[in-house]
């Protein structure tokens, strides 16, 4: 259990289906990451990446449907056992606490879908993983990449799902500070690169969420365990990229950071509750 609310929970942030248009940009993680982090820095489309173009890429009516009857009935209960839910809930107290932290804080959009979906930046799939596209200042995830995380050694604990979300909620806090624009001038690989200090950035500010989110009488979070954030320290590393390409992993190709070095920067935001801690374009020694 996460969740100490009860009741509905109140947000006309969060729907089920697709959107679109003709945006350019995307950022993700997940099986399709290494494509999608490309896609960001050098503006191309991820659905040309990934093969999601064309005809019978977008989710259904009919499935989009049914993520929206389920979002229309969650309640705080509901979120520590249903993973839609519990994306919902997250989006809320991701708002809440931002909203604290950074008064010029604009909540983004949230959608939750199967299989494929049309966004601002383009068609992508399922494969993308989680991803942010600052086209529409939207966060995307399919519930079934959290089944893909746990074959891939990460943990599908509550926590975990969690700050995945706030993941790619940090990205957002990047498109308004405009740390993404800095880190598409900064390049697209490479240990020290762009699109690593962005990553490394949004997990910090992961961290920061999770500082806050169990704090005050009206936190939303029951108060989090080590054994919670022992989690989420898994899942960082098995999503590095030193992880995920295995031995003799070559760092020039890197996009997101190593294991050690995820892990370290949620653990920044985490002890720290200091945005201003994250600065990972303001350091070498990611």
């Amino acid at each position: 259990m996460t969740f100490q609310g009860s009741g509905s929970i109140d947000t006309g942030n969060v729907s089920g289906g697709g959107g679109g248009g003709a945006g350019r940009i995307a950022l993700g993680g997940g099986a399709g990451l290494i494509l999608t982090i490309v896609a960001l820095l050098f503006g191309v489309n991820p659905g040309e990446l990934l093969g999601t173009e064309g005809g019978g890429q977008q989710s259904t009516s009919s499935g989009a449907a049914q993520i929206q009857q389920q979002l229309d009935a969650c309640t705080y209960e509901m979120a520590n056992e249903n993973t839609i839910c519990r994306i919902k809930a997250t989006t809320v107290s991701l708002d809440d606490v931002w909203s604290d932290i950074w008064p010029e804080y604009t909540p983004p959009k949230t959608v939750i879908f199967a299989d494929a979906v049309n966004t601002g930046c383009g068609a992508a799939s399922s494969a993308t993983g989680p991803f942010y596209c600052p086209a529409d200042s939207t966060a995307y995830f399919d519930p079934t990449f959290f089944t893909q995380l746990r074959r891939m050694g990460g943990s599908d604990g509550p926590l975990a799902q969690e700050y995945v979300v706030a993941h790619e909620y940090g990205h957002h806090i990047q498109n308004l500070t405009g740390a993404l624009a800095q880190g598409q001038r900064m390049g697209s690989q490479g240990p020290r690169s762009g699109s690593v200090r962005v990553e490394l950035q949004a997990d910090c500010l992961a961290g920061v969420w999770a500082h806050h989110a169990d704090n005050g009488p009206d936190a939303l979070l029951a108060p989090i365990s080590q054994q919670q954030i022992a989690s989420v320290i898994q899942t960082a590393k098995a999503i590095g990229d030193d992880t995920i390409q295995g031995p003799g992993s070559n760092p020039e190709g890197w996009t997101h950071g190593s294991a050690t070095q995820r892990a370290r920067w949620f653990t920044v935001g985490y002890q720290s509750g200091d945005p201003d801690r994250c600065d990972t374009f303001a350091t070498d020694d990611l």
